[in-house]
């Protein structure tokens, strides 16, 4: 308690002094970055979250083509949960009267009361009439049907749809489904009526084949404990889905958003130590002859320890609460501002974000700040009497191993990503190591230089060389800060561009399938004669995998065996899925070969495939493995000679599985396509069908809107968390260009106190800090490029060019950033007068 007191009553009277005010604002800072952008993305995240399971019509969807087990409707009634359930089956539509009759296999889906738990159905209810949201299922006795389905029978609102021995009245047209994501291939026409309707038509027989849905929404604790038990208890048949297992495309740019936000948070966290690592430096220099009298005085080490010790205790306590504080009031405004502009119902803040900012400000001024202030205890007595003495400081490779050791714990825990928290780590060092050697080439240069030069500039650079060590200090703490906050910045761009031009306008919003071998002449010919390009026509054959590496593929049982994990149950429903395979020459754009060699113009002797990235590693496969499917009892069998990385977010026809060409002849397949159909084109999907009765045309227009929307919010979020990123990056990095002035200002009162000329002044800091602020800019703009490109390839899977004009733009930002920052920091030896500024600096 006595040693405690001692740590009390110093930090009492060195913050009435202003010794810790620095180092006090650089933790806040960092604090109130890491806490506010944790609070930011935490809430972004689960609003984004809660947003994207409209695409599910709820949290969790589980579904199978049999009654879902009491396992699982139990844990569905767990409290904090709401259920609902849909049925769904194939059956035959019917429209009109007996001499007008218009029949059509098509989609039948019954609502259970309350569906949807999240998003909700765009429908018009009057012919021309608007589109409307629609506040419950249809009503007892009507239907709604897709547009398309419409189209496809020349349905018209109003007319009696039959369903087995029921007549129901076609009440709406659906333009919007929640649930887009897991039904945007189902075959049109699609009818949606009441469950409650349903046994009344008759179609459920015995051999009917349903399919069964149980939909649960909620808070986020419930929806977990649900999946967890619910995944356990699912059979052969059934599965269970999340926002994650829906579109790829809508599971991309989420995936990407959060590493992008794991981003912003490690810069901070990066920042925050280089704020409070010269903070700490600058606290240490200024306790060197305090620290000296107390030796004199007789205070042990053990007394030194632990009276500064608990004063960094106290500062990291301090300043972290009022940090978490500042942030808590800071995320509220930019919260209610950021649902205003998504129109989206932002959660509350939850309380992990401040418990990472109280240890994110702990463990950064534990690892950066003990080191120079523990090693005040080892200050000779001897300063008391001789300054230029310096404290033996620790080894300077256990403090860089402490530093680099916390900065990657740090790293690790901040980014929840192995790869990209080592990428960032690597980076740092590398370009730690540069900056360094550069600012040692740069102080040895200015030495040979300096008596050539004349006024403020000689003496502007002498102080860089005259003062080694604090030089390379400044440089590598600038072009860090520096190479972080361009780092994040070429990262948001590729990001935001990535997304703008991933989904274009001119995507394909209609897919045709079913097109059978002798009508794609005729299709193509259609499709001019309707003033839209010639479509490229793709095979498709449908295939069951029999083989790896000549090891038979086991089936599911059909229970699942006590202890099975859920790894284990995705690689055994991605076994025994059926796959469509197809075939092709070239590659478009955006299918892009990762490993191995694509076949191109040549025809393998044995079938070869190509086979994409992310699903070759879920499934283990390899190049040179040789994989084997079952087509209708025969068997094809080849080997895997190239991954491929898929941009599915282009709506385009794309293949997990593609096979050699010719490998499929003799082979029954049916052909897809994708084309862009203008909106004015009502009567596109029942003029093709009328000439095409075979073909099932699938409208994706209000997926693309949905997707297209949620990539909007995401890209807002992105923005909002950059910019903040930014400021709070740029006030922390102020803070540690701040830190290191104390000389200056000494020299500055001297200066002043022989005659020096305020210009003159002036003119000699801004020389040394351009010097400074160049060689930091250019080391920290190129760093910055390459580690971009690194993290845009291998974590973001974005398409990176270098653009070399970016350093010079770098260059320039530090030169301005160390100016700007390094006058201020020193504003005051112009404004206090020398025996004020010396007597403080030098007691």
């Amino acid at each position: 308690m006595r040693l405690l007191s001692m740590a009390w009553r110093q930090l009492r009277r060195d913050f009435a002094a202003g010794e810790l005010r620095i180092l006090l604002a650089a933790l806040v800072l960092a604090v109130l970055a890491v806490t506010a952008i944790g609070f930011v993305t935490d809430r972004a995240e689960r609003a984004l979250a809660l947003e994207a399971n409209r695409l599910l019509g709820g949290d969790a969807v589980a579904q199978g083509d049999s009654p879902l087990g009491e396992a699982v409707q139990e844990a569905a009634r767990a409290p904090g949960l709401k259920k609902t359930e849909t049925w769904e089956l194939t059956s035959m539509i019917r429209v009109g009267d007996a001499d007008d009759e218009r029949l059509q296999l098509g989609e039948l889906r019954a609502l259970g009361e309350g569906y949807p738990l999240r998003g909700h159905f765009r429908v018009v209810r009057t012919v021309g009439g608007p589109e409307l949201e629609a506040p419950s299922i249809p009503e007892r006795g009507t239907v709604w049907m897709s547009r398309a389905g419409a189209d496809a029978l020349d349905a018209r609102l109003g007319d009696m749809i039959g369903l087995g021995e029921s007549q129901l009245k076609l009440a709406a047209l659906v333009v919007q489904e929640p649930d887009t994501s897991l039904n945007a291939f189902n075959i049109a026409p699609r009818v949606l009526l009441n469950l409650a309707d349903l046994p009344a038509t008759g179609l459920i027989q015995e051999g009917s084949r349903l399919r069964y849905r149980l939909v649960v929404a909620g808070e986020p604790d419930a929806v977990e404990r649900f999946v967890r038990t619910a995944r356990a208890g699912l059979v052969r048949g059934q599965r269970l889905e999340t926002v994650m297992d829906a579109r790829p495309e809508m599971r991309s740019a989420l995936e990407r958003a959060d590493r992008f936000l794991s981003l912003a948070a490690l810069v901070s966290v990066v920042l925050a130590s280089v704020a409070v690592a010269m903070a700490a430096r600058r606290h240490s220099e200024r306790h060197l002859s305090s620290t000296a009298v107390m030796r004199c005085l007789g205070a042990s080490q053990r007394t030194l320890v632990a009276t500064h010790g608990g004063e960094l205790l106290l500062v990291g306590l301090l300043a972290s609460s009022l940090g978490v504080l500042l942030a808590f009031g800071m995320q509220w405004g930019v919260g209610e501002w950021l649902a205003e502009t998504l129109k989206l119902n932002i959660p509350a803040a939850g309380w992990v974000p401040a418990v990472q900012g109280y240890g994110v400000g702990l463990v950064v001024l534990l690892t950066f700040g003990a080191p120079p202030i523990l090693a005040l205890r080892r200050v000779p007595a001897l300063r008391v009497l001789r300054r230029d003495l310096d404290r033996t400081e620790p080894s300077a490779w256990l403090v860089g191993f402490l530093g680099v050791v916390g900065l990657a714990a740090l790293l690790w825990w901040k980014a929840g990503s192995a790869k990209l928290a080592l990428v960032m780590l690597l980076g740092i060092l590398v370009t730690l190591g540069v900056l360094a050697g550069l600012a040692w080439g740069l102080i040895h240069v200015v030495r040979r230089v300096r008596s050539r030069l004349r006024g403020s500039l000689r003496y502007g650079l002498a102080n860089v060389s005259r003062r080694a060590a604090t030089s390379v200090a400044q440089v590598s703490a600038l072009g860090l800060g520096l190479m972080a906050l361009l780092l994040l910045t070429f990262v948001r761009t590729d990001l935001l561009d990535r997304w703008q031009t991933a989904i274009a306008q001119d995507a394909p919003n209609r897919f045709i399938v079913n097109l059978q071998e002798g009508q794609q002449d005729a299709v193509r010919a259609f499709m001019v004669e309707q003033g839209l390009p010639a479509p490229v026509l793709s095979p498709m054959v449908r295939a069951r995998l029999v083989a790896h590496n000549g090891e038979p593929v086991k089936t599911a049982p059909a229970e699942t065996p006590p202890g099975t994990t859920e790894e284990e149950r995705s690689g055994q429903r991605r076994r025994d899925r059926e796959y469509n395979l197809s075939s092709a020459d070239t590659l478009r754009e955006d299918n892009r070969i990762t490993s191995g060699a694509f076949w191109g113009e040549r025809r393998p002797e044995t079938p070869e495939f190509s086979v994409e990235e992310g699903f070759a590693g879920n499934m283990g496969w390899k190049l040179g493995d040789r994989v084997a499917f079952d087509i209708a009892g025969q068997r094809l069998e080849g080997t895997v000679t190239s991954l491929r990385e898929v941009e599915w977010e282009s709506f385009r026809t794309n293949f997990i599985v593609l096979v050699s060409p010719g490998a499929l002849e003799g082979y029954a397949a049916s052909y897809i396509t994708a084309v862009r159909v203008p909106p004015e084109r009502t009567r596109f999907t029942a003029q093709l069908v009328a000439r095409f009765p075979n073909l099932s045309v699938v409208e994706v227009d209000a997926l693309l809107k949905q997707v297209r929307a949620i990539a909007d919010q995401v890209s807002t979020v992105v923005e909002v968390v950059f910019y903040f990123s930014l400021l709070a990056g740029l006030l922390v990095l102020m803070a540690a260009v701040s830190a290191s002035q104390d000389e200056r200002l000494l020299e500055g009162g001297v200066m002043r106190v022989l005659g020096g000329s305020r210009r003159q002044l002036r003119l000699a800091q801004a020389s040394e800090f351009a010097a400074i602020g160049l060689l930091s800019g250019l080391t920290a703009s190129v760093a910055a490029s390459v580690l971009a490109g690194v993290i845009a390839t291998q974590v973001f899977s974005l398409p990176w060019a270098p653009d070399w004009r970016l350093v010079g733009v770098g260059g320039g930002l530090g030169v301005l950033a160390a100016v700007g920052a390094g006058l201020f920091a020193t504003r005051r030896v112009l404004d206090t007068p020398p025996s004020v500024t010396l007597r403080e600096l030098q007691g």
